[in-house]
């Protein structure tokens, strides 16, 4: 939609680029300070959930009535914060619901439904721009935020008054070492991913010599890939999260490696796209699953992961612009994933063998 909105309000590409970065600072700054809020009103999980979503569905409404850019830009702001505490709050309730066992495969169905959505919610948003204007794809998100508040409101239970966490015991689980030693690697492995990802297309199309009309094929078959490896990943989460991690930073930073020296190559290059594909982004739910083991899967603690996921996203992609901006080519940001990948690696090897670190059940 960036050309709609370009000429909707009379900007550059640039600055509808910056929407985008405000909406991630809400998340990574306004989730927690939200979700800290909430706490304070001792809301449960289900009535904060539902406080979130109206506050989700006012600020999409304010994007899709928008009359100029710095409207535009506040609302992109408030759906980020809300965003945040959503997904935070979202995975509270699944780990109360499901316990402690299933905590991870629970933590993959959501993840599940942010992938498909940006593999189908892309493409459907394009389309409806293209046949109704930009205007209309914000309004079927503020309808699909009010359907999910209805359905909401009818399925999911309501939380235990024991499971109503106050602020203080909130605030207590950042004390623990291993919560952020498990953030850390979370970062390390989302920022070697976005570090490569962020610069696929020109690396497709200026070094291995796919063409422009190929690309959404390719991203479609990476989305895909996701989807795949994150339902996997789900399924064995729970047991194995740190070992899951373990593989899965080797196997990155050996195909990121690979790709970079067999950049040139249209079938290392795609077979490359699709292995990322399968290890990166999924290893979301085993990520999830390590958190919600090393503190109580509060929604604090969950909004955090979710800032420190999107911080790992920032950083990445920008260690690899850097790169690029240094001189050391379009590939290098491949090469900025390996080390990141390293060194997400190194920070689980103290945990790998520990198996009440690795096992759900010794923490419920």
């Amino acid at each position: 939609m960036m050309p709609s909105l370009t000429q909707a309000f009379g900007v550059s590409v640039t600055q509808i680029g910056y929407l985008i970065s405000l909406y991630a600072a809400g998340m990574v700054l306004g989730g927690p300070l939200l979700t800290i809020g909430l706490l304070k009103l001792r809301a449960s999980n289900k009535k904060a959930l539902l406080w979130l979503l109206v506050v989700y569905a006012v600020a999409q409404s304010v994007a899709a009535s928008a009359a100029n850019y710095e409207i535009m830009a506040i609302a992109r702001v408030g759906t980020g914060v809300a965003g945040s505490a959503c997904f935070g709050v979202s995975l509270a309730i699944c780990a109360e619901i499901v316990g402690a066992k299933s905590r991870g495969r629970a933590a993959s169905i959501v993840v599940g439904g942010m992938m498909l959505a940006t593999v189908l919610g892309v493409p459907i948003a394009t389309v409806i721009d293209q046949n109704w204007g930009w205007r209309a794809s914000f309004w079927l998100v503020v309808a699909l935020a009010i359907l999910c508040g209805a359905l909401i409101t009818l399925l999911v239970p309501h939380s235990k008054s024991s499971e109503i966490i106050s602020l203080r015991r909130e605030f207590a689980e950042f004390k623990k070492q291993h919560l952020w030693a498990a953030y850390t690697t979370s970062g390390l492995i989302i920022g070697a991913t976005f570090a490569a990802f962020s610069y696929f297309v020109p690396i497709l199309t200026e070094v291995t010599g796919f063409s422009s009309d190929s690309i959404p094929w390719l991203l479609g078959i990476y989305g895909t890939a996701n989807i795949v490896g994150n339902s996997v990943v789900g399924r064995y989460a729970d047991r194995y999260s740190t070992t899951i991690m373990a593989w899965g930073l080797l196997l990155l930073g050996v195909t990121l490696a690979v790709f970079a020296i067999f950049a040139q190559n249209k079938i290392i290059s795609f077979s490359a796209l699709i292995v990322i594909g399968l290890v990166g982004i999924p290893m979301n739910p085993a990520m999830i699953a390590r958190v919600m083991n090393a503190a109580h899967p509060g929604a604090l603690v969950n909004t955090v992961h979710t800032s420190i996921i999107n911080i790992g996203l920032g950083v990445g992609a920008w260690a690899g612009g850097l790169s690029i901006a240094a001189g050391y080519g379009i590939r290098s940001p491949l090469w900025v994933g390996v080390m990141l990948a390293v060194l997400g690696l190194l920070s689980i090897i103290p945990y790998l063998g520990k198996k009440a670190l690795d096992n759900n059940a010794s923490n419920s």
